[in-house]
């Protein structure tokens, strides 16, 4: 591996991990941020849905602008976006101020989630090898760093607008180190006239109904790991019984599981391929929280939820990793479509959860994510297809034939 080829990959790890810090501090301000603003639970409930729906907006957009002027340009003003609109709920004083600002900073995040992504797509290329998952697994140890500075900050004493505000200044910090070390656009291969198999012609048409695909199969994947975060602890004190600490392990099961499987999950992926990896990921996390839902054991309870994690951990990167090549001209948008159905899917999991415990246990209502596990890891062969309309555009190239499949496209 090169000096720039190596600079970039630390570069996509630094805004994978920036990102899960600025999201996490958020998160472990918000009970302050309600006191300031005067709101109840339910009223903020409600304008956490305008930070879900500026993060929507804003993976929709990036995503066109990603592919027109290169991650190189939009990664690093998507991360001091959501950096800077960071310091905003901080400062917002009642619910019209906090609802513009969880929207603006909702939409730097979704901005920054996206064309990371699509950067991590690159360096993926250029490597020939998975890394997608690893890339993914440091935005969870961002959350966990957040968590421990959020919290030392709290014990301090300090205000949300000092602690976000600190944690703002040092996002736009780490943009501006981070940013040099990005990858250039890739050139786009030229299409010759009546040329049908490239980027333009039927080949370009056929690519939204694989994306389509893929993005179904992202909202099944998401829908499931919403449902471990806001039902798992649920799940072990109301069916099970178990108390406050232990019921909490059950998403600390899952976390630890899915955070160490994205960190090996890429040399499993060279070894077997990304359609195994969601195929057998599947499999295992419907697996795993079949025997969650239906133990009457909270030991063999948690034990579901830690292999649930394990299987799920790999799946959603394979996902994005085979949205971005499966057009290298077009992947910015590719993957903007998949990680918004995407992230819908985790919105929606947990309320759907909800409304299904009006009519059945909560422990049934689970066979639900059990189900989108299930029926993705039977799909998994549109990876597949899709690597073989991603190679096509690389043909000119003659020196990239000897060295095979693209990189996360071996099956």
């Amino acid at each position: 591996m090169d000096r720039k080829l190596r600079a970039a990959r630390l570069a996509t790890f630094a805004y994978f991990t920036l990102n899960g810090v600025l999201l996490g501090m958020w998160i472990t301000q918000i009970p302050d941020v309600e006191r300031r603003a005067g709101i109840s639970h339910a009223v903020l409930g409600g304008l956490l849905l305008l930070l879900a729906a500026g993060a929507f907006v804003g993976m929709r957009v990036v995503g066109p602008l990603a592919d027109r002027f290169g991650s190189r340009v939009v990664v690093p003003a998507s991360a001091a976006l959501c950096s800077a609109a960071l310091v905003l709920p901080g400062l917002a004083a009642g619910t019209w101020t906090l609802g513009a600002a969880l929207f603006v900073f909702g939409v730097g995040n979704g901005c920054l989630d996206v064309s990371m992504n699509t950067h991590a797509v690159q360096v993926e290329h250029a490597l020939r090898r998975p890394v997608m998952s690893a890339f993914h697994a440091t935005f969870s140890l961002g959350g966990v760093l957040a968590a421990l500075a959020g919290a030392r900050a709290l014990g301090a004493g300090w205000s949300p607008a000092q602690t976000l505000g600190t944690a703002a200044v040092v996002g736009l910090v780490v943009t501006g180190l981070a940013a040099p070390a990005l990858l250039p656009p890739e050139p786009r291969p030229a299409v010759e006239p009546g040329d049908r198999s490239g980027s333009g012609g039927r080949g370009r048409a056929a690519t939204p109904a694989r994306i389509w695909a893929m993005a179904v199969l992202a909202f099944a994947m998401m829908l499931a790991e919403g449902v471990a975060n806001d039902w798992s602890v649920l799940h072990l004190s109301s069916v099970l019984g178990a108390s406050a600490p232990t019921a909490a392990l059950a998403y600390g099961a899952f976390a630890t599981t899915m955070t160490i499987g994205r960190f090996l999950t890429d040399r499993v992926a060279a070894r077997v391929g990304d359609v195994a990896v969601l195929r057998y990921g599947g499999g295992v996390a419907a697996l795993g929280l079949l025997v969650a839902a239906l133990s009457p054991w909270t030991g063999l309870a948690l034990a579901g939820w830690a292999v649930f994690g394990a299987g799920l951990s790999g799946c959603v990167p394979q996902l994005f990793s085979a949205a971005g090549h499966a057009d290298h001209s077009s992947a910015g948008a590719n993957v903007s479509r998949v990680a918004g159905l995407g992230y819908l899917g985790m919105l929606a999991g947990p309320a759907v959860i909800g409304w299904l415990t009006h009519f059945v246990p909560l422990n049934l209502a689970l066979l639900l994510p059990v189900a989108c596990c299930v029926a993705a890891a039977s799909a998994a062969g549109i990876l597949k297809r899709g690597q073989a309309a991603g190679q096509e555009p690389e043909a000119p190239d003659a020196t990239a034939r000897p060295e095979g499949p693209k990189a996360g496209r071996r099956s």
